[in-house]
């Protein structure tokens, strides 16, 4: 299995959430995940998401790294693109429940229903949180291949579906946090 692991040092300003998205959009292209594909789009969020919260809720410097996990051998397609934003903050990350308009609040229940895994851990004096999103396995072709028209519609529609199920989930999870020994331990109810 390859991997191909890029970082970038995040400042403790909000300017740097945008600067953030541009960095991970074009590491994306140098994987070959095409700016339009749901999975660059979904990354592309959170990575917004995670980084703002680390340059606003801690105010410390912060470091976001992308790793890109290839298809074990012999696999046609697969593998995951894994997240991670580490700062210099030993609190916990604690989700919250945005009402109505309100306009925070929604980042880690944004990570919960978009992302396959998500977690965090302690490192050092602070935490890494972390999110993976798996790699669709390409559809099948059938014998002659014909022009890809209809491959490339059959892909986007399963890519739709799949944010379609994902952003249903999303809507009817909450996400719960608790706390044993120091340790924050989260569940999807």
């Amino acid at each position: 299995m390859q991997v191909l692991q890029v970082q970038l040092e995040i400042r403790p300003d909000p300017t740097e959430v945008g600067r953030a998205r541009r960095w991970a959009r074009s590491r994306l292209a140098g994987s070959g995940v095409a700016d339009d594909e749901p999975l660059a789009e979904t990354l592309i969020l959170l990575v917004s998401e995670l980084v703002t919260n680390a340059v606003v809720h801690t105010g410390c410097p912060a470091v976001l790294r992308l790793s890109f996990q290839g298809a074990p051998q012999g696999a046609v397609a697969g593998g995951f693109v894994r997240l991670e934003v580490a700062d210099l903050s030993p609190c916990p990350p604690a989700p919250r429940h945005a009402d109505g308009d309100e306009t925070n609040g929604r980042g880690l229940e944004l990570v919960d229903g978009l992302a396959d895994r998500w977690g965090w851990s302690p490192e050092g004096v602070g935490k890494r949180i972390w999110c993976e999103l798996d790699r669709c396995p390409a559809p099948p072709v059938p014998y002659g291949g014909g022009s890809g028209s209809a491959v490339a519609a059959t892909a986007s529609a399963t890519a739709s579906a799949t944010a379609a199920t994902r952003a249903s989930a999303s809507a009817s999870t909450s996400v719960t946090a608790s706390a044993y020994g120091g340790m924050a331990a989260y569940e999807a109810v």
